[in-house]
């Protein structure tokens, strides 16, 4: 494709060639047409051939490799290009093609050709006729002699007459083209003529359509020659998925795809897939400008189809596209066409969706086109939009690129509601972004006060400080009570966002004085309440401060959304201080009974879930979150990762360890781990602490090598990651390094009020890696710390966890029992992983002890419950304790939902559905006895109580989490 151009027009000489960089790619069925041709007018025989192609597919260098087999061939050459500069009078071009065999040409004596009569004498040298031709009426005599020309040079010597870019030419040459094309019979002459598909010219259509012509339409590259000229031109090996990313890029096009490699080759980039996708604008400016000149050289209708589809972006209906670059639909499918034949667009033939092939093209269409033009062309592509229905959200795209539009009133309702959508969906730069052109600077007090608040709403999310300026206007100027209200919270909000906790907590007095009755005052004024604590847990000084002047009171009745909004944010402070932890959980419990998805905010009941899995009560907390999962809408809410973070530590504290996993996999969907911001903190730490469960060391590593540095964030979220990445670098044995991020995260914890043992394991793994480094007294405080909290606030798990390490402290002989009293803690709840550990443990301490028999006892029952797990690093230490022993395992038993055999789990099932037993027993034809005995057997073995958490159980096995004897 990198072949040199030959001359403009005239004989072509052997100088005139230039060199070629190898041979035409994906060209061999065309370059063997066009070498049969030279050989057959070498030969005497006439020849026809038509190159038909869009521009950038390969003409000239089909034209340029005729020429060069032509002139090695004999043959006389005449070129002529159609789009040449001065072509422009009639028959100017056949006169550039002619010209050397005028008398007024030098040139060496010619030979009598072979196929010439014996008698006839050498052709004699005329002028080229000259006549007064007008448009494309040349009359008959003129084409006449101008085709004595042609036959008496093809009689003196075989000849080859190419014309490029004829669609270009003037239609008096295109008349005289036509008129040999006609009349080639028995004479040694090739006529070639290359033209632009779709040019839609009649003298050129009647020329394909001869009998003799042979018609070339060259086809886009293919994978392999976009492959195959990629090595050429960088002199590199490709990977596997270049060939085709590059041809998707280019639509195949010759000519784009060699400037495409050749910003590769000067940006010193090799041609991978990767490497294509990291090209910036920069670089791609020799791309950007081959797609202007070729969009330049296009009809007027095929520039203005390209301006409008870059105006309205990828996948517009075509009938809007149509509408904007003011084209009949017909013309516009054609123009359509015509780009996706250039490799600009792809366009689906069956009138579906359309794109374009690179963002540069985009670029390329509207390169020249001033901003006013700009504006106004988003403008009414805006319009256009609107009224065909297309989602407001690019309706909006298109207004906040056209100042002029902002300003009608349809345009601001349409950017209100756009933004709201864009706020639902965590967004508020973008709300911001799209309400601040209607709002002029200076005009905030003549503006709609409705249209003030929106963006005040949005602005307190992105600049606090910006947002309670706007909001504080808009308050003053809103009439409608609820409205205020509403601008009360947000400014309150903002106003804790930006540290100022006075006049935060001064605006719930405020609040009561803009209800319209004192039921609605005091429920605005608990939302204002509920909403400054939830605020505040995004900033640590903001956080102390609030606590040290609002009251914790539990005494709510939870009749109201704002009551249970503010009782469960009363509640989870309490929970994380381990402060009447049994009024705490009886409160969140409250919460969930009275409220839901529907009538109460996604945070107060995620806030709830979240105190019973702080008051260890793991298997509550997992069942509230699927509700709260289950709902609609909560996957726009802001807090959706920090939910589903939330779900998976209540699944891994349940033992469920893949559940987790692919939890939080959903959670981190599309976040890079060196880029992770606050809502990713969580998700990371919580699948970090599972994989170390799982024994995975070499997932766990991979996953925070890239992460950001913790101590950059002071929210408590970061917190959770020192946790456990100190934890990895125990197991990774790191000793001082693990130190270095446990203590740290203890004393974050400790700044936060996040003290009580349940919230964060810190602490136990601080104990573990002082005991790793030999010193047992700070290991043994930290788990007395801990025991005596988890004593008085009644956390069987936190509990359980300070007497397995401060066992760990202890010496052989005071082990059992301290571990015996953590086993008999966890047997009443549904901790199967602590459990587990704590059975290896107490298993190990008994063996040291010498009691072999009743180590073996415990130690099996672990290695069961940790197969059932999923967990095989606890299950191998569990097996080679048991092989101490002397004991010779054999291959685990099912346990669980496995080990319940078919009659037992359709009762299961029955049961699930929410039938009693006797119509159970009528439905299967069996006894009510036969059914409570199934049951039986059922809680037996899946260690529940009764069937509501039956219901946990199964769904659990449904969706893919092992469930363990004991969970």
């Amino acid at each position: 494709m990198l072949m040199t151009t030959a001359a403009e027009g005239g004989e072509l000489g052997r100088a005139d060639h230039g060199r070629a960089a190898g041979p035409p790619v994906d060209r061999d069925g065309e370059l063997a047409v066009l070498s049969a041709a030279v050989r057959d007018a070498a030969a005497g025989r006439p020849g026809l051939v038509v190159l038909d192609a869009p521009d950038g597919m390969g003409r000239t260098t089909l034209m340029n490799g005729l020429l060069l087999e032509a002139h090695a061939a004999g043959l006389r050459v005449l070129r002529a290009d159609g789009a040449a500069a001065g072509h422009t009078a009639p028959l100017s071009t056949v006169r550039a093609l002619l010209e050397p065999l005028s008398d007024g040409a030098t040139r060496r004596p010619s030979a009598r050709h072979p196929t010439a009569p014996p008698d006839e004498e050498p052709p004699k040298r005329d002028e080229l006729p000259r006549s007064d031709v007008r448009g494309g009426d040349v009359p008959h005599g003129v084409l006449d002699a101008l085709h004595r020309v042609v036959r008496r040079a093809g009689r003196e010597r075989p000849l080859l007459i190419a014309v490029d870019d004829a669609h270009a030419a003037e239609p008096a040459s295109l008349r005289f083209l036509a008129h040999v094309a006609r009349r080639l019979a028995g004479l040694p002459v090739l006529l070639c003529v290359a033209r632009r598909s779709g040019g839609g010219s009649p003298l050129l259509d009647e020329i394909a359509a001869l009998p003799m012509c042979r018609v070339l339409r060259p086809l886009p590259l293919t994978p392999g020659g976009t492959s195959l000229l990629a090595r050429r031109l960088t002199g590199r090996d490709v990977d596997a998925g270049f060939g085709a990313a590059c041809r998707a890029a280019t639509g195949g096009s010759p000519l784009l795809v060699t400037h495409l490699l050749t910003a590769l080759r000067d940006a010193r980039l090799p041609p991978t897939q990767d490497a294509l996708a990291a090209l910036g604008t920069q670089a791609l400016g020799g791309f950007r400008a081959c797609v202007v000149r070729l969009l330049d050289g296009q009809p007027t209708t095929v520039r203005r189809a390209a301006r409008a589809l870059a105006v309205v972006g990828d996948g517009t209906p075509r009938e809007t596209c149509a509408r904007l670059a003011a084209l009949d639909p017909g013309v516009f499918e054609r123009c359509l066409t015509a780009l996706g034949a250039l490799g600009l667009v792809d366009a689906r033939t069956d009138g579906g969706t359309w794109s374009f092939a690179h963002p540069q093209v985009r670029a390329a269409a509207v390169t020249g086109v001033s901003s006013d033009e700009k504006s106004l062309l988003h403008g009414l592509a805006a319009r256009l939009l609107h009224e065909s229905g297309a989602d407001v959200t690019e309706v909006a795209e298109q207004l906040r690129q056209s100042t002029e539009s902002a300003t009608r009133p349809w345009a601001r309702a349409v950017l209100r509601e756009a933004a709201r959508e864009m706020t639902l969906q965590g967004l508020p730069d973008r709300a911001v972004e799209l309400l601040r052109p209607c709002v002029p600077p200076g005009h905030e007090g003549t503006c709609e006060p409705e249209l003030l608040l929106d963006l005040g709403l949005a602005e307190s999310r992105v600049d606090p400080s910006a947002g309670a300026a706007r909001l504080a206007v808009a308050l003053d100027r809103l009439t409608c009570p609820q409205a205020r209200l509403t601008a009360l919270n947000a400014l309150a909000g903002a106003l804790m966002r930006s540290g100022e906790v006075s006049r935060a907590t001064a605006l719930i007095d405020r609040c009561r004085e803009y209800g319209t009755d004192s039921a609605a005052s005091a429920s605005s004024a608990q939302l204002l309440e509920a909403q400054l604590l939830l605020v505040a847990t995004g900033h640590r000084a903001t956080y102390s401060r609030l606590l040290d002047s609002t009251s914790l009171d539990l005494g709510l009745p939870g009749d109201t959304t704002a009551r249970r909004a503010l009782l469960a944010s009363r509640a989870v402070v309490c929970a994380a201080r381990a402060d009447r932890v049994a009024e705490a959980r009886d409160a969140a419990r409250t919460v969930l009974a009275h409220g839901t998805p529907v009538t109460d905010a996604v945070s107060t009941l995620g806030t709830a879930a979240s105190v019973l899995l702080y008051t260890d009560r793991p298997r509550e907390s997992a069942e509230a979150f699927r509700q709260l999962l289950d709902a609609p809408h909560v996957t726009r809410e802001e807090a959706y990762p920090t939910l589903l973070a939330l779900t998976a530590e209540a699944h891994a504290r349940l033992g469920a360890l893949g559940e987790a996993l692919r939890t939080t996999a959903a959670a981190l969907e599309g976040v890079a781990p060196a880029r992770a911001a606050r809502p990713a903190a969580l998700p990371l730490a919580v699948r970090l602490h599972t994989l170390l469960d799982q024994g995975d060391l070499a997932a766990g590593t991979a996953l925070v090598q890239d992460l950001p540095g913790p101590l950059d964030d002071e929210a408590w979220q970061w917190n959770e990651v020192l946790c456990a990445r100190g934890r990895l670098r125990l197991a990774s044995d790191d000793v001082e390094g693990a130190l270095d991020d446990l203590t740290e995260c203890g004393r974050r914890q400790r700044a936060w009020h996040r003290t009580s043992p349940a919230v964060s394991s810190w602490w136990y793994w601080a104990g573990r890696s002082h005991l790793a480094r030999g010193d047992r007294a700070t290991a043994r405080q930290l788990a007395d710390d801990a025991i005596e909290s988890a004593r008085a606030a009644h956390l069987p798990c936190a509990l359980a966890q300070g007497l397995e390490l401060r066992a760990a402290t202890e010496a052989a002989r005071h082990r059992p029992l301290l571990l015996q009293e953590a086993e008999a803690v966890l047997a009443t709840t549904s901790a199967a992983l602590l459990l587990a550990r704590v059975r290896v443990a107490r298993g190990r301490a008994l063996y040291r002890c010498g009691d072999k028999q009743a180590a073996r006892a415990v130690l099996r029952k672990a290695w069961e419950e940790t197969y059932a797990l999923g967990a095989p690093a606890l299950h191998a230490e569990a097996h080679a304790a048991l092989l101490a022993t002397g004991a010779r395992p054999r291959r685990p038993v099912p346990s669980g939902v496995e080990a319940l055999t078919r009659s037992e789990r359709r009762v299961a099932k029955l049961a699930d559905s929410g039938l009693t037993n006797a119509v159970i027993a009528k439905t299967l034809c069996v006894t009510r006895r036969t059914v409570e005995v199934h049951l039986t057997a059922v809680y037996r073995k899946l260690n529940v109580a009764g069937r509501r958490e039956l219901r946990f159980v199964l769904r659990a096995a449904d969706e893919g989490a092992p469930h363990a004897v004991g969970a």
